[in-house]
């Protein structure tokens, strides 16, 4: 040390020496402090999300942090400087979704992080933290969408139109996704597997269609599920989990409906909107309705959906007590699922099983467990509809249909003046090329 000269130590200033190495302890001290707070945080992780509106940007940190973001044009770069903050990640090995990122890069400065996107267009942005939640820690989230609106990402869910012989929408729910992972084991993965077997069962069915909520690993807003079953007039809503418990011991297969309960806080929360509530009620527009007018409306379709929903509960527990392993506790539970709460729309969800259970969640990532749990819901599904058939629907059509076995001397045009329906539809319906017939064939009647 150069400011400890061997003149103070011959001539024995032992005070000043002593001053000296205070002030030297002080001034290591203070560095040492200042040192921690310009990196109080660490960025342990940088992920990327895709779904079909947006892709988000997920930073895992050690600490909460100061930041500040912006993007700049020509090339489109996303810039977000994190304060006080070191990088502890290898941007190297980090997944890209190539459709919109070209590269990240970093640089460090004395009391930042600086982390450069490079963009393949001009994005708008829209950033937010998370609070540490289960095994998350503190997150600072960037969602990134197009600016002309135009994402080129295949679209989850398509409108159906309404007409006379339709398919049936089922709209299939698979929980958790992305950020959410929901019960530790894999949940989110073991739901879409499967949300994505009944899909394929119901997409074979004559007369049905299916809409998943999400096709791949990301996570869809409560309220977007709802969105999705509307904007596609869905007939019916199924949401998929497994359970997760603090008692592994526990297992079982369950089907929960909405609660009354969850009902009547939700028709508050839509009554308070109910310029948005016209097609809540049925298609009965509410907007310009007397409160309390509205309140019945709502009540009876509420009522009503909640009946429906345990009737295609009921149904689809029934078929999932005669195959699966075990069920957890009798009859029907419910509870105030938001995912749950249209009173346009029956839904229900169903827990497949404990994931926390070390032998059902291996079950559950069996493919042919997940196939018969699959099957399971479809026939309690087809069941349901064929005793109650929406109006329009190709199952009201096929509910009236009757059928004809040909005897001798049967012809297409003595069937068709019997069941007084004309010979045409009779054709196009059985899809026949011409008229002849054979003994034993079996001839659908529509419409009687």
């Amino acid at each position: 040390m150069s400011i400890i000269s061997n003149n103070y130590l011959i001539n024995g200033d032992k005070l000043l020496l002593k001053q000296l190495l205070q002030k030297l302890t002080l001034f290591v001290l203070v560095n040492l402090i200042f040192s921690n707070q310009a990196y109080a945080s660490e960025i342990n992780g940088i992920r990327f999300w895709q779904d079909p509106e947006k892709t988000r940007i997920v930073f895992d940190l050690s600490e909460d942090v100061k930041y500040k973001l912006f993007t700049l044009p020509n090339p489109s770069r996303l810039v977000v400087d994190i304060q006080q903050s070191s990088l502890n990640v290898d941007l190297s090995k980090i997944e890209l979704p190539k459709e919109f990122v070209n590269d990240i890069r970093s640089s460090s400065q004395p009391t930042k992080t600086r982390i450069v996107i490079d963009l393949k267009q001009k994005m708008t942005t829209n950033d937010f933290k998370l609070k540490p939640f289960q095994k998350f820690g503190h997150r600072l989230v960037v969602d990134l969408k197009p600016k002309n609106g135009k994402k080129k990402v295949t679209k989850t869910a398509k409108s159906a139109v309404k007409n006379k012989n339709r398919d049936l929408v089922i709209v299939i729910d698979a929980g958790h996704g992305g950020e959410d992972p929901g019960a530790p084991g894999g949940e989110k993965g073991v739901n879409l597997a499967v949300a994505k077997k009944l899909a394929a069962l119901i997409n074979k069915e004559k007369g049905m269609k299916a809409v998943l909520t999400r096709t791949g690993d990301y996570f869809v807003q409560l309220r977007k599920r709802t969105e999705i079953a509307r904007e596609n007039r869905a007939d019916l809503f199924i949401s998929l989990h497994a359970d997760g418990f603090t008692d592994k011991r526990v297992r079982g297969t369950s089907v929960w409906i909405l609660s009354p309960k969850g009902a009547d806080s939700e028709i508050g929360r839509w009554l308070e909107q109910k310029g948005n509530a016209s097609d809540l009620a049925g298609g009965v527009d509410i907007s310009h309705q007397d409160p309390l007018v509205a309140q019945v409306i709502l009540d009876l379709s509420m009522n009503y959906s909640v009946g429906e929903s345990l009737k295609a509960a009921e149904l689809v527990r029934k078929q999932l007590a005669k195959r699966m392993p075990k069920m957890h506790g009798k009859g029907i539970k419910k509870a105030a699922f938001v995912f749950l709460k249209m009173p346009d729309i029956p839904g229900m969800l169903v827990e497949m099983g404990f994931i926390s259970n070390k032998a059902e969640r291996k079950q559950l990532k069996s493919s042919k467990h997940q196939n018969k749990i699959a099957k399971s819901v479809l026939s309690g599904v087809k069941s349901y509809f064929k005793s109650n058939p929406p109006d329009g629907s190709l199952y009201a059509v096929m509910a009236k249909t009757k059928s004809h076995k040909v005897k001798s001397g049967d012809t297409l045009s003595e069937i068709a003046q019997s069941y007084d329906i004309p010979i045409s539809s009779l054709r196009a319906h059985n899809q026949l090329k011409n008229d002849r017939l054979r003994i034993g064939q079996v001839i659908q009647i529509p419409g009687v």
